[in-house]
């Protein structure tokens, strides 16, 4: 039998927007989904845990990445810390025909645009502006120069909405959950 490559569903939109909540959700109920792991340069928040939330790694490290190809896609995310997702995990998954998630930020959707077009691309937006920053306040992981930095470059963000495929707002985690499982057409096991 002949396995499929799967398609890739690339999910971004601005900070605090809920791509990590959103994104968890989708593992928790439909866990035939595989969600990749990024790389980040930045430091890790409590809770998160390393190759788990993320592949907390140095620059060297993130430098070595990017030189010998192993990133699909990589970018300096709010001026500071560097995000890239690792090629070998998402190739092989599609290669198994397994439908794969990834949750990135603007520049890196951007990027696989260029080196993957057949992917679907799917903007998660908040109800409002202001509920954005209530998230990204609430949050409490940022002072409020980094919230400002955040919240700069959500503006930027919000405006790229129309280059995505499809446009999902996170008013209700399940509901959002729901909506984007049902473009990328996968259900329930």
């Amino acid at each position: 039998m002949t396995t499929t490559p799967a398609r890739l569903t690339v999910l971004a939109g601005p900070t605090a927007v809920g791509k990590g909540t959103v994104s968890a959700d989708v593992r928790a109920r439909f866990p035939q989904v595989w969600l990749s792991v990024s790389a980040t340069t930045r430091s890790p928040r409590p809770g998160e845990i390393d190759g788990v939330h993320y592949h907390f790694v140095g620059a060297d490290e993130f430098d070595r990445m990017v030189a010998a190809g192993d990133l699909l896609e990589w970018a300096v995310v709010h001026g500071r810390n560097r995000y890239g997702t690792p090629r070998g995990p998402v190739e092989a998954r599609l290669a198994a025909g397994e439908p794969a998630l990834l949750e990135i930020d603007l520049q890196g959707a951007r990027q696989v645009r260029e080196s993957m077009p057949d992917a679907r691309f799917v903007f998660l937006a908040p109800p409002s502006f202001a509920e954005l920053e209530r998230r990204l306040v609430g949050r409490g992981t940022e002072d409020a120069e980094e919230r400002e930095r955040r919240l700069a470059t959500a503006r930027v963000e919000l405006a790229a909405e129309s280059e995505f495929d499809h446009v999902v707002v996170n008013d209700d985690v399940h509901r959002a959950t729901d909506e984007l499982i049902s473009i990328m057409g996968i259900a329930s096991r």
